[in-house]
């Protein structure tokens, strides 16, 4: 299969730029897991990748006043599916982009199966493996949440900070889970504290007794639970409740979504976790645009689906093409400084600055910075399950 999609790169990149030409507009993929472990975070991260299209849209700005549409793809966090979805993307939708996918597992066959192949670029919102850093993808994958190679290290830093130094972890038995259980170990570790077991745990079981038993036994103040809050990381929750085994979680970008206070409200006070966000006036910006748009803007990844659709738009008028090769190469130039700071609210005028010949450095809704391949130099969220409630008391 990759042979043949190899052969028609070419082809397909003359037909999504003549696609383009043919109904005067646009269209990116939205390709996230809509179903799967992590389905209730994917509302907020497609609404908000549909709100910066209508925005650019609305602007009339977009070479010439294309408009912008949206076809969306369920990888529903699987490897084989999200390659279908990829595939179907391209093929069927002619999209000239894709926002996507949501979980790494996903992302990566996607990446290296489908859009390299096919000249397209991704720019995910949320696939966070340390695996994405180094991945061969000929300049055409970016993201805009920071590796989980930092969530790592700020995760240490949360625990530490709240006195516990003694932890168990357990991860979702992926490249999400596993990379991300890796880099916090090891920085725990070096920060002084004590890992006392580090175990993968598969989704869609029925009974996860037997894996918090094994944590259990293992010791540790606090678990971490590197999983999915609509799979495995709730059903482990639930298992170390029902048996008293654990009774504070620590929760990162994976578990934090209306679901975990849907499934275990005031039973989880105490527990706390972190996910990508910043305290930046473009946030709050956002945050007000998703309100009067009819949607929750402060839901994990929301804000990063918003800046990874923008990207996209913004390049595409500063390479004056909706071609992906040719608009990968000006990703960075309109994510980073110098240039006129643009927020959430201002693609329009970006789009005008930019057909006027004057740079932009794109701050979006997450204080965007790209560094090294293309990703998020990142910021964090800290949560704390208060009253039945995520609410948010640091910035890291």
């Amino acid at each position: 299969m990759k042979k043949i999609l190899m052969a028609s790169a070419a082809t397909l990149a003359l037909a999504g730029a003549a696609h383009a030409d043919a109904h005067g507009g646009v269209t990116l993929g939205v390709l996230l897991g809509f179903t799967g472990p992590a389905e209730s975070l994917a509302p907020g991260m497609a609404s908000g990748a549909e709100l910066a299209m209508s925005e650019v849209t609305e602007s009339g700005q977009l070479l010439g006043g294309m408009a912008v549409t949206s076809a969306r793809g369920d990888s529903a966090c699987d490897a084989t599916l999200s390659v279908a979805a990829a595939e179907r993307l391209i093929t069927a939708e002619g999209v000239d982009g894709i926002v996507g996918a949501l979980c790494s597992g996903a992302t990566i066959p996607a990446l290296t199966n489908v859009a390299v192949p096919n000249g397209m670029v991704m720019i995910s919102p949320s696939a966070t493996s340390p695996a994405l850093s180094t991945i061969e993808d000929n300049g055409l994958f970016f993201r805009t949440a920071p590796s989980d190679a930092r969530q790592g290290v700020v995760m240490a830093e949360n625990i530490m900070d709240r006195g516990f130094t003694s932890v168990a972890v357990t991860y979702t038995n992926n490249d999400y889970g596993q990379g991300l259980a890796d880099s916090f170990a090891a920085a725990f570790q070096e920060m002084g504290g004590t890992v006392t077991l580090v175990a993968s745990h598969e989704e869609n079981r029925a009974d996860y007794s037997a894996e918090v038993g094994a944590l259990a036994a293992a010791g540790g103040e606090v678990l971490v639970v590197a999983g999915y809050v609509d799979g495995g990381g709730s059903g482990i929750i639930q298992a170390a409740l029902d048996s008293g085994a654990f009774d504070t979680f620590v929760l990162p970008d994976g578990m934090v979504g209306a679901q975990l206070v849907a499934n275990f409200g005031t039973q989880i006070d105490g527990s706390f976790g972190q996910f990508p966000g910043t305290d930046s006036e473009g946030s709050n910006i956002y945050f007000g645009l998703a309100e009067a748009a009819g949607f929750d803007g402060t839901s994990a990844f929301s804000a990063e689906g918003y800046d990874a659709a923008a990207l996209i738009l913004l390049a595409m008028q500063a390479a004056g093409s909706t071609t992906p090769t040719d608009y990968a190469a000006h990703i960075m130039d309109v994510a980073n400084a110098p240039g006129e700071p643009i927020l959430p609210g201002e693609l329009g005028r970006a789009l005008e600055l930019i057909a006027a010949g004057t740079d932009i450095d794109y701050v979006g809704a997450t204080a965007v910075e790209l560094i090294g391949g293309g990703e998020s130099a990142g910021n964090y969220r800290e949560i704390e399950i208060q009253n039945g409630e995520i609410a948010t008391v640091n910035f890291r």
